[in-house]
């Protein structure tokens, strides 16, 4: 509608070459993810900051309750939501990334093949029989996978990677989240109180609740609870089942392309999501090379930092009354899967350390 004067190409008005075409979108992208990028780092590093003060409190836990109490406090404006959204998705996968850098093959087959039979049994069973209960509740298939990866292998990391695959709504992402957060905390206090009275050792009761809770930041606090050798034992035991997400990952995938065969038109996935590739290639990195420590620390800081900021972008998803809403299902469906899994890894550790 509106013309350019010729005489502005002689006042030195700049031409629309193909380089400055490439150069425009930016600003706009800048504009859009800009202000929900900064929400989200400020909240990470306030997260952060928190726990440097009071390191029994993770980051990340902190984070997604950030998240929910803003929510649900203020009426966010819709310029964040471009923002938060790129944080939920794509900070997420790459802080999964960046957490295989924490995993060494080596420490992991130090635990010896029966407990690794044990944490494939915990994973497997526990993702079996959470999908065999939502379906007797006449849930969702894809709400139930969600949550039986997450509770079943590493929290909200595991829920990122299976929505990452599986045809999910944004609901069900951010209910699954939730009820990480919820009966993961729980969990915190209540094995190493039942441990106790159990009479388990300091190892073996770490070993259980790297077996058995969801988030990787709940077993390092129920680990501090413990106390002892028990810290180790239980982020050694979790980061074994952490490294389940990629076979799972892979056979969720397959079956997601076989379902969606006859459809046409419609995009398949991967079998093996690129930050799954990702995730798998630093684990060779952590595990065949010498890397060093201060690299290893930047590495495990920027690992922090995604998943912060992706875990309050997730709680800035979560509205109290939209999760009243979707019913008691979820609630007995999570609260069955941790007994569950929990059931499991207490049986398996019994019969490999009687």
């Amino acid at each position: 509608m509106f013309s350019t004067p010729r005489t502005k190409a002689h006042l030195g008005a700049p031409q629309t070459t193909g380089e400055t075409r490439k150069l425009l979108p930016r600003v706009p992208l800048v504009r859009s993810y800009g202000p929900g990028l900064a929400l989200c780092a400020g909240a990470a590093a306030v997260s952060m900051a928190i726990n440097s003060l009071f390191s029994a409190a993770s980051p990340l836990l902190i984070a997604i309750v950030l998240g929910i109490l803003m929510t649900n406090a203020l009426r966010l404006p819709a310029v964040l939501a471009p923002g938060l959204d790129f944080s939920a998705k794509k900070l997420l996968r790459w802080g999964i990334v960046f957490l295989g850098l924490a995993l060494a093959l080596a420490d992991i087959f130090a635990l010896g093949a029966p407990m690794l039979l044990v944490i494939v049994a915990i994973v497997a069973g526990g993702i079996l029989g959470t999908v065999l209960l939502g379906t007797a509740l006449k849930m969702r298939r894809a709400q139930v996978l969600l949550i039986a990866c997450g509770f079943s292998i590493c929290g909200a990391a595991a829920v990122a990677g299976a929505e990452g695959v599986v045809d999910s709504e944004e609901e069900d992402v951010v209910t699954a989240v939730a009820l990480v957060v919820i009966f993961g905390s729980l969990m915190i206090p209540f094995i190493p109180l039942l441990g106790q009275a159990l009479g388990m050792s300091a190892e073996l009761n770490g070993m259980w609740a790297g077996a058995s809770i969801h988030e990787i930041a709940q077993v390092v606090a129920a680990g501090g609870i413990i106390g002892g050798g028990a810290l180790g034992a239980a982020v050694i035991v979790k980061l074994a089942r952490v490294l389940m997400l990629a076979p799972v990952m892979a056979v969720l995938s397959v079956r997601q392309r076989r379902a969606g065969c006859g459809k046409p038109g419609e995009k398949r996935p991967p079998i093996v999501p690129m930050f799954i590739l990702g995730f798998l290639a630093m684990v060779l990195l952590r595990s065949t090379l010498v890397i060093p420590a201060d690299v290893l620390h930047a590495g495990s800081l920027l690992q922090t930092s995604l998943l912060s900021a992706a875990m309050f972008a997730l709680g800035c998803g979560v509205k109290i009354r939209s999760l009243i809403k979707v019913g008691a299902r979820p609630f007995i469906l999570a609260a069955a899967s941790t007994v569950l899994v929990t059931g499991i890894s207490w049986v398996g550790i019994e019969l490999v350390h009687p």
